[in-house]
């Protein structure tokens, strides 16, 4: 669980570093209801830019903010989108949080500061004495080096060196040092052995997203919380909130499906890979193209228990749709051929990679589950095309340049032609086979204990259920620590 004892020698530094840099740390019930933000703060960020590195965008650390590159403040439903049938081919609504408008234009900004929060309010993460190190396999390291940044604290991001060109371009002018580890996205053992060399050093604290129970924390009281807002933004009647899908990465937003399964209890968690790495699929193994996500191995914090189904994207299907939604050969047919509306088609180059395969296992699960047009599934959008271009040029260069026929086989060939293969419906059986296979990365590599890892399993109130409930005990102490800092009562 979350350990939130207090060091008193590193709190008192903590503050002071706070106070000298003017930084106020949000709550989590901020940023699930942003209009609780104070007014003087509100009135900073309409004149901050999103991406800028000021301690005030820790305050944009929600999916409320507005559509705005500069000054938007907040909304009462988080930007989405909705896919028409036209597009996808079921008659499911597919609805989809967008994450290009957080800070650094992921939603991995939410879960590093709900990893960093937690010892930096109680002190276990001394500023004056820490750096911190996100391992990462690209998103949670520009997140995690971001709110340092605005948390005056140094840090070491840690991604494959395969990860696009972009993510390492923008970590230069951000983190304090940068690591390249062997591989690509499926690549996680590399950087868990770069951790392990770290740790030996005194002056570094590691925030390992496959394990940071903050990580978790963080999506079921927020992602979660924002998906179900969407829901009753845009149901009809006789609307069911049916089922949810997300890529595992490290998993956190995995806990947003247990947000919305409390909430909607006969809602369908679904869990999605690359089929060129499927390992819970069946313990398979490989490399993969689908970045943002990190395979061989099962998270620690993936819930596994209350998951539904496991489902396998192939790459090459997010690759080619990809190429359709950010080519303007792509575009025309999209508004000439299906008759999308404009401004929708333009909306669509806020799918990353990893957003597009989300897309596509909600497609899958619609199919398999045969949900109707009174079928609502979620998911989110981690980040947008912007981190991607170069894979863009790079898959012109392969294929030649872009036109109408080509997007015509693309969408029919890797979107509407998606079938219910490569997936699994997990049984109790099932899923504990998968919950398993975290012993040969936690117990025998990591050092975790086995009670722990059946605790997992086996003592969910007093594991997950507790974590999630942490989050009011969490903001205590942030409350706490901004009423020392002084800043916030003196706005």
């Amino acid at each position: 669980m979350i350990d939130l004892k207090i060091n008193k020698e590193g709190l008192k530094h903590n503050i002071e570093k706070a106070r000298e840099n003017n930084i106020i740390i949000p709550t989590f019930k901020q940023m699930q209801n942003p209009d609780t933000i104070p007014e003087a703060i509100k009135e900073k960020l309409s004149k901050t830019g999103l991406w800028d590195v000021d301690p005030v965008n820790l305050f944009r650390i929600t999916w409320k903010n507005e559509a705005k590159e500069t000054g938007g403040l907040f909304q009462d439903v988080p930007n989405y989108i909705e896919l028409p049938s036209e597009l996808t081919g079921v008659k499911a609504r597919i609805i989809a949080m967008v994450g290009k408008w957080f800070p650094t234009g992921c939603h991995k900004v939410g879960a590093s500061f709900g990893c960093l929060a937690p010892r930096l309010v109680t002190g276990q993460f001394d500023a004056t004495v820490h750096k911190a190190v996100w391992p990462s396999t690209g998103n949670y390291c520009r997140g995690g080096a971001f709110n340092s940044a605005l948390l005056a604290c140094s840090s070491i991001a840690i991604l494959p060196a395969e990860m696009s060109k972009e993510r390492f371009d923008w970590l230069k002018t951000v983190a304090g040092e940068i690591i390249a580890t062997p591989g690509c996205e499926s690549n996680v053992k590399e950087i868990f052995d770069k951790t392990w060399e770290l740790k030996q050093r005194d002056d570094v604290m590691i925030f390992n997203q496959f394990e940071e129970m903050g990580n978790p924390l963080w999506h079921y009281n927020i992602t979660g919380h924002a998906l179900a807002t969407v829901y009753e933004a845009i149901k009809r009647d006789g609307d069911n909130f049916a089922g949810a899908c997300f890529t595992s990465g490290s998993a956190g937003t995995m806990s947003s499906g247990d947000y919305l399964k409390d909430h909607y209890p006969t809602l369908k968690l679904g869990v999605g890979e690359a089929l060129q790495c499927p390992t819970i699929l069946d313990n398979g193994f490989g490399g993969h193209r689908i970045e943002g996500i990190g395979d061989k191995h099962i998270p620690w914090i993936h819930n596994v228990k209350n998951t539904d189904m496991a489902i396998a994207i192939d790459d090459e299907d997010s690759q080619r749709l990809l190429r359709l939604f950010n080519t303007e050969d792509g575009k025309a047919y999209l508004i000439n051929e299906l008759k999308l509306d404009k401004d929708f088609v333009e909306k669509l180059s806020w799918l990353g990679i990893s957003g597009i395969a989300n897309i596509l296992c909600c497609i899958k699960m619609a199919k398999y589950y045969e949900f109707t047009e009174h079928d609502v599934i979620g998911t989110v959008l981690t980040d947008s095309a912007v981190m991607y271009q170069s894979r863009i040029e790079e898959l012109n260069e392969m294929h030649g340049e872009y036109n109408l026929k080509e997007a015509e086989i693309d969408h029919k060939l890797h979107m509407l032609n998606l079938k219910t293969d490569n997936l699994i419906e997990l049984t109790y059986a099932e899923r504990k086979r998968v919950h398993n296979l975290k012993y040969y990365t936690w117990v025998e590599q990591q050092g975790r204990d086995v009670e722990e890892l059946n605790a997992l399993w086996y003592d969910t109130k007093g594991t997950w259920d507790y974590v999630h409930k942490q989050v009011d005990e969490l903001d205590e102490l942030i409350n706490a620590f901004n009423d020392e800092v002084g800043i916030l009562k003196n706005l």
